[in-house]
């Protein structure tokens, strides 16, 4: 019942019938899901219900001040952290979100590039070893902007206590900072030896990965229908796509844990057509 209620919405019944949806559809999304929406969810979106899609990704943080200030239209926000929704929500903040559903969730890891002179040392030697070598460039994002940037910090913190390393926390203010959707590129390019990214990022490009054992954290993806969004009836077709099993069956491709869709918020601030894709009963 739930996929074909998923696939009605998705097909642009929310607006202008079945496949005839129009319009554009603002989503800002958490920039580690670049390439999941830029190049999977976004295009299959757009074919099957005949909207527009058009995203943008930065630091879950920065999109939600972008948000605030209005300095980004937005009729649908997908966050790596359910942090950023709550910083969006009461009258303080502006009321741009009253409920918001999880649906994700990844490993933080640390990624290097398999032409870096320390590639053999992370193959064979404790990571937390090698990332506090002379010499090493790694990369992280901004934790005032990011919640991969707030995982990173924290990871190496509950690193460095567990395992009586100081260095760790002596290393990590001399890591280079940079935006969430530029890190990928720069360890390809040859820029950084490693960097701090969630599982699915660096599946896609083939980036070879260490876990941050003792440490496991990760990212919690939530999506949300923005209050007053420009084009609500197309905000609603893509929560309803990417909820739905033909977007939960692309993230599942792509490396990222899917799970069941659970609400937080009111029930009665949900679109009463996604109500059931959120856990919410129809």
């Amino acid at each position: 019942a739930l996929a074909a209620l998923a696939a009605t919405l998705a097909l642009g019944s929310c607006g202008s019938g079945a496949g005839g949806g129009h319009g554009s559809v603002d989503v800002l999304y958490a920039g580690s899901m670049e390439h999941l929406m830029e190049d999977v969810i976004g295009p299959a979106f757009s074919s099957a219900t005949g909207y527009t899609y058009q995203g943008y990704g930065a630091g879950s943080d920065e999109l939600v001040s972008d948000i605030r200030d209005g300095v980004r239209r937005a009729d649908v926000f997908v966050s790596a952290s359910p942090a950023s929704d709550l910083a969006l929500e009461g009258a303080a903040r502006g009321s741009w979100v009253s409920w918001y559903a999880t649906f994700a969730t990844a490993p933080l890891v640390i990624g290097y590039n398999p032409s870096s002179r320390f590639a053999r040392d992370f193959r064979t030697e404790p990571w937390y070893e090698v990332v506090t070598r002379p010499g090493i460039l790694v990369g992280r994002t901004d934790p005032l902007l990011d919640p991969k940037g707030k995982l990173t910090a924290e990871a190496i913190q509950q690193a460095a206590s567990r395992l009586r390393d100081p260095a760790l926390t002596r290393a990590l203010p001399g890591w280079q900072v940079f935006p969430e959707q530029t890190l990928v590129g720069r360890l390809e390019a040859g820029q950084l030896d490693a960097g701090f990214f969630y599982s699915f990022e660096a599946t896609a490009q083939r980036i070879p990965t260490v876990p941050l054992t003792p440490v496991t954290l990760g990212a919690t993806f939530t999506v949300t229908v923005v209050n007053r969004a420009p084009d609500p009836a197309g905000a609603q077709a893509f929560a309803a796509y990417l909820l739905g099993p033909s977007g939960r069956s692309q993230l599942r491709a792509q490396g990222v844990r899917v799970q069941t869709a659970t609400l937080s918020g009111p029930i009665a601030a949900v679109p009463d057509a996604l109500r059931p894709l959120v856990g919410g009963g129809g």
